[in-house]
């Protein structure tokens, strides 16, 4: 038992001329960090998913001129934007909930898309197994949309 006293104080001891640098280590500026890719296998996926649902509108090259385009009451956005309008930071959870639409963004104002996350779920009998697959499409889109910036990532 004395053993174990001894270890246990040894343990303490180390840790406390530790933490001094550790605190020290925290206080210096993080280096900044590099844009996440996006997974190419991922967005190749995406990139027919993106053609058969949002180039009508989006266009096909993601800059919102597709053919119903001037038919919509509100443009749709340039999707080649999104990482330039937040610094070069593309906000990928962000832009799934947006997709997705079950989530409601008050920042984005009214809905004038279809809930994608419904729709790609639908007809599938396991509620489980359509969730999944309604997440994965929406995974694939998303890494689809990070190709298309501009700059790119």
């Amino acid at each position: 038992m004395f053993r174990l006293r001894i270890a246990n104080l040894g343990l303490l001891t180390l840790l406390a001329l530790l933490a001094p640098l550790a605190c020290a280590a925290s206080n210096e500026d993080p280096k900044p960090q590099e844009p996440r890719k996006p997974d190419l296998v991922l967005a190749d996926l995406g990139q027919p998913m993106f053609v058969r649902h949002c180039a009508s509108c989006h266009g096909h090259s993601g800059r919102g001129d597709g053919p119903a385009a001037e038919m919509l009451r509100a443009k749709p956005a340039d999707l080649t934007k999104i990482a330039a309008r937040r610094g070069g930071d593309f906000p990928a959870g962000e832009v799934a909930r947006h997709i997705d639409g079950r989530f409601r963004l008050p920042a984005h104002g009214s809905r004038d898309m279809p809930v994608w996350g419904y729709r790609f779920g639908a007809n599938i009998p396991e509620s489980e197994l359509g969730e999944a697959i309604a997440r994965g499409k929406i995974a694939s889109l998303v890494e689809y949309l990070m190709t298309l910036q501009d700059p790119p990532l």
